[in-house]
């Protein structure tokens, strides 16, 4: 009696970690009956109704034990119920996916056991994984939905709400009655998991329509007083100072251009995870003594180009900051988000920002989650953004396993077509203003070396020997340092942006070491009239051979120190060579000599080129409503890759971008017929290759999880089908026709 005394007397805590551990074991139960049991169809569906039973019990339960509890001793303790139970709830609906994804590899073994046991393909015959395809009466019983297409958690949050939407009170808050059309209206308009029903399209763009408008600003006076509030970011505070006229000739410029009337005003947050003290990186520390400016360049332009299209921005540099800016939001304990006008309408963050942010909002962040805008300098493929499969393959990242389309992710250079090209300014200090500054300076034989730590030269003596024959080297790196270097050598030391562009109008040749890996200096260089050396790498580096690239979340192959530069620029303002080859070196010096070429700076690294690249991206990129796809599918252009070869290969041979919007497209055996790729039998599979074909029986393998879709994945027995596009040059985020121009201009 005593031990059952005690048992009794314990906290609301112990209590609740025991109906864990019970709920736990039961269902390990079940799994374990389902795992060594003979699968069937009638044992999966008895499973799945036996969780959803379970979860019910459960939920019941714990609201009547917190019904109790609340008024009694313990009622302080009961106030992190909500949370448990919304968590649970998250629990049990990844069971469910991960239950699905089970049953269907089942299916798919058993249809691939009845394919091989026939000699003759059957025309009708389907995988189980297609026959699941949902039919035109199943699309009725949707509330007249005729496609989830983009949409892959439609259909499971669909039947999750159907069972649970009596758990909180805060869904019929939201119009949930138990109707389907209630759900589709919640789940597309509140929590953004399944498309607009049709009768609703129209309204919710009435209901925009009618929001603020963003004006485009042309002072950055407002902006400057709110840097000057945060001492983290004094560098980027500098640099919008010094480029601030151009900013504003800029947005006139494409003002002109293009109608920046009618644009709804975006409240959105920028959180610059990297300068928070506890991310541990010291960066704010560190700026002004050469440490690391690349993300600050590129946070820098972001935050100038959102203020000045005129939308309302929230900046946050630490983790209390984004707390107090988030703090009605953390404050909610229901599943559902909080009612009244939305928070924000974007978040541009970082992946360091990204893990805060999750850590701050707790369950309410998959409300968010579509909002996101992550900046990451050198991109996030698809498999390692997809936790499931990341976890199959075994990629040791830790900056993958995000679960967020692909797309969200926003690169330094247009390297992952998969990601999208957010780019930065390259700073320009001269203009007409100083043509008679610039006519004193006359351009000569010489070289100036691309590395601002001596380390980075300790291993390319043989090859700097080489280049002194034909050019006096000159570098700019930490005085203090501990590597031998030649006499030639002469070294400025870190230099100031305006000194160093200045001695760039005196380089003829920017060199390359091979490292730091896609900076931005080499186009600093470019744009002040040099000429850049850049390594070719044999092999490509990568996280297979490569140190540096072993914790990235990509597979991506570096061809050379700088692909963008060999790629979309090329010579005569770019020449690639191997050093290794000692004539290939020497035949390029001597060429580079001879060449006069005049500074040159892509379009989509100006003021204006990024303005209006982000522009459109806030005005078209939406991954919450995707009312609409972005770009035009009028641009697709459909091509056939051979077996090894990815949609990235494919693409760019024909001079052509992969383009991932088009994916959901292809994706269906009717679209494929139109352009003439005839599927004989066709079944989902989930890998990054789909859709393709195997050529050898004309079987069509179409994707069942969306966030796979993947320009990079290939297969050496499958043709993939590849979505490509065109794109503009010095522009290339942007079909030819992907942006109306105004008219008679």
């Amino acid at each position: 009696m005593k031990m059952f005394g005690n048992l009794f007397r314990r906290n609301a805590s112990q209590k609740l970690s025991a109906l864990l551990l019970i709920f736990g074991f039961i269902w390990g139960l079940v799994l374990l009956r389902f795992t060594f049991q003979q699968p069937k169809h009638q044992n999966s569906a008895e499973l799945r109704e036996q969780i959803l039973e379970l979860s019910k019990r459960y939920v019941r339960a714990l609201a009547e034990e917190n019904q109790n509890a609340i008024d009694g001793p313990h009622g302080a303790s009961m106030a992190g119920y909500a949370d448990l139970k919304r968590t649970i709830a998250v629990l049990l609906d990844d069971i469910l996916q991960r239950l699905g994804k089970l049953e269907n590899k089942v299916d798919d073994m058993i249809a691939s056991r009845l394919t091989n046991n026939t000699n003759s393909t059957n025309s009708n015959s389907m995988s189980a994984g297609a026959s699941k395809q949902m039919n035109n009466q199943e699309f009725s019983d949707l509330c007249g939905l005729t496609s989830i297409d983009g949409f892959p958690y439609c259909e499971g949050k669909i039947k999750w709400l159907k069972e649970m939407w009596k758990s909180e009170s805060c869904y019929a808050n939201y119009g949930v009655n138990g109707s389907t059309c209630s759900f589709i209206k919640y789940l597309s308009e509140v929590e953004s998991f399944c498309p607009l029903l049709p009768e609703r399209i129209k309204m919710i763009a009435a209901a925009i329509s009618l929001k603020p408008k963003a004006k485009f600003l042309t002072s950055l006076d407002g902006l400057l007083a709110v840097l000057a509030e945060h001492k983290e970011l004094a560098w980027i505070k500098l640099r919008i100072e010094r480029m601030k006229e151009k900013w504003i000739t800029a947005v006139k410029a494409l003002a002109k251009k293009h109608n920046l009337e009618n644009r709804p005003q975006k409240k959105i947050l920028l959180h610059l995870g990297l300068l928070t003290r506890e991310s541990g990186f010291k960066i704010a520390e560190n700026v002004f003594k050469g440490g690391p400016l690349g993300e600050l360049v590129q946070w820098s332009d972001l935050i100038t180009s959102v203020y000045v299209l005129g939308h309302n921005i929230i900046l946050s540099t630490s983790v209390d900051e984004l707390i107090r800016h988030l703090s009605i939001v953390t404050g909610n304990k229901d599943g559902c988000p909080i009612r009244g006008d939305k928070l924000l309408d974007l978040i541009y963050i970082d992946i360091v920002g990204l893990r805060q942010l999750k850590s701050v909002l707790g369950a309410s962040f998959t409300h968010y989650r579509c909002l996101l805008r992550v900046l990451d300098s050198f991109g996030t493929e698809p498999e390692f953004n997809h936790a499931e499969y990341s976890k199959i393959k075994n990629h040791g990242s830790p900056w993958g396993k995000l679960n967020l389309i692909p797309k969200q992710f926003y690169n330094m250079f247009p390297h992952t077509p998969d990601n999208s090209f957010l780019g930065f300014v390259v700073e320009e200090y001269f203009n007409e203003n100083h043509i008679a500054l610039l006519n004193t300076i006359s351009r000569t034989n010489k070289a100036l070396v691309y590395g601002k730590l001596a380390d980075y030269w300790k291993d390319k003596i043989p090859f700097l020997d080489i280049v002194e024959k034909y050019a006096e080297i000159h570098g700019t790196f930490h005085e203090n340092h501990n590597v031998p270097l030649p006499n030639y050598i002469i070294n400025h030391g870190i230099l100031s942006g305006h000194n160093l562009q200045l001695l760039l109008r005196e380089i003829k040749v920017f060199v390359g070491l091979g490292f730091p890996y896609e900076g931005p200096a080499p186009l600093e260089a470019i744009a002040n009239g040099c000429i850049f050396l850049n390594i070719r790498f044999q092999p490509p580096k990568s996280r297979k051979n490569t140190l540096f690239f072993q914790g990235k979340p990509t597979f991506r192959e570096l061809s050379s120190q700088h692909p963008y530069a060999e790629m979309y620029i090329g010579k005569p303002h770019v020449w690639t060579v191997n050093i290794e080859n000692r004539s290939e070196v020497e035949e390029a010096l001597r060429q580079m000599m001879k060449h006069e070429v005049k500074p040159h700076l892509p379009y989509e690294f100006t003021c204006e080129g990024m303005l209006e690249r982000l522009n459109v991206f806030i005005e078209k990129q939406d991954f919450c409503l995707q009312r609409e796809i972005w770009p035009s599918i009028n641009a697709l252009i459909v091509k056939m890759a051979k077996p090894s070869q990815s949609c990235v290969e494919v693409c760019q041979k024909e001079q052509l971008i992969c383009e991932p919007a088009f994916f959901h497209h292809l994706n269906k055996v009717t679209e494929l017929k139109r352009y003439e790729i005839k599927c004989i039998t066709s079944k989902k599979a989930h890998d990054l290759y789909l859709p393709a074909i195997n050529p050898r029986n004309q079987m069509c393998l179409l994707q069942s999880d969306y966030l796979l879709f993947s320009c990079a994945g290939s297969h050496e027995l499958y043709n993939r089908i590849c979505p490509c596009r065109d794109y503009v040059k010095g522009q290339v985020a942007f079909c030819q026709t992907c942006v109306e121009e105004k008219e008679n201009n």
